[in-house]
């Protein structure tokens, strides 16, 4: 399966020293947007050519995903918020709206409070955020086992190694509720970034680097961002819980559920996820 969109081209850009892909088509204001785990640009293919309509749209993968660099170290958000921030400037989009979803959530949140000069408009769409009053207690949710896993040194790599395919497989479909959302090709995309040189490993860091980022995200919180918020998730998932979550951080937030949805929602719910979306930044 091509991970090819007409009308958009494939770029490697340098953010400091890190080489980030991006994704970018359309014409108008810029939307970048951030993938979660197991994922990469490629999350967003739904979406994005309606978006373009009205947006100069930029998927990115994160540090540690997909084509991007997997270096060692900085996978804390505020440095991957950073390899964001740096991409964006070095395409000429001096202020840009974002969006993110699950892990790129984490990073979206991080970038507006790291760079709030230049974000015009935020996007959250179901996930937990590191600094939210519930976070500890979040890892008692069995749907969130992996977090603790993840967080494991070593182990994870070596028993996920070889077995990419059905780890990536179960993992969606253990958090869809809309299980006709996934071709069988769009998992085998995922599997094969993952299963890239360096990348499970760097995707496990972005777990590894939460208790750093909980302690970052509770002193920004102290001084909550005034930019317009969506805060959106999926029916079965976070989706009334994103609202009252973001409220922590944010003086200016709308949004809700989206019905009939579990995690995915910009593969399950498109259609609902791009309307929302189009409605939030203007059109």
């Amino acid at each position: 399966m091509s991970t090819t969109l007409q009308g958009f081209e494939h770029r490697m850009v340098k953010a400091g020293d890190i080489g980030i892909h991006a994704v970018i088509g359309g014409s108008g204001s810029p939307l970048v947007l951030l993938h979660g785990f197991p994922q990469t640009w490629w999350e967003w293919h739904k979406i994005m050519p309606e978006l373009g309509k009205h947006h100069t749209v930029i998927a990115l993968d994160l540090r540690g995903a997909g084509h991007s660099d997997n270096p060692l170290t900085g996978y804390d958000k505020a440095t991957l918020a950073e390899d964001v921030h740096g991409a964006m400037q070095a395409l000429g989009f001096p202020r840009y709206a974002v969006c993110g979803h699950d892990i790129g959530a984490m990073v979206a949140l991080a970038l507006a409070f790291k760079h709030r000069e230049a974000l015009t408009h935020l996007a959250i769409l179901d996930a937990p955020m590191p600094g939210w009053s519930q976070w500890e207690a979040n890892f008692a949710d069995p749907k969130v086992w992996h977090f603790s896993f993840h967080m494991r040194r070593d182990l994870p790599e070596l028993l996920i190694q070889g077995r990419e395919l059905t780890y990536v497989s179960t993992f969606i479909s253990d958090r869809a509720f809309n299980h006709g959302a996934f071709e069988q090709e769009d998992i085998e995309i995922f599997a094969r970034a993952l299963a890239q040189v360096g990348n499970t490993r760097g995707g496990l860091e972005w777990y590894r680097a939460f208790p750093t980022d909980h302690a970052n995200a509770l002193a920004w919180k102290k001084t909550p961002l005034t930019i317009p918020v969506l805060a959106l998730g999926g029916e079965h998932r976070y989706g009334a819980r994103m609202v009252p979550m973001l409220q922590e951080f944010a003086a200016n937030v709308s949004g809700g559920s989206i019905a009939d949805c579990g995690h995915w929602v910009a593969e399950e719910r498109p259609d609902e996820t791009t309307d929302a979306l189009l409605t939030f930044l203007g059109r």
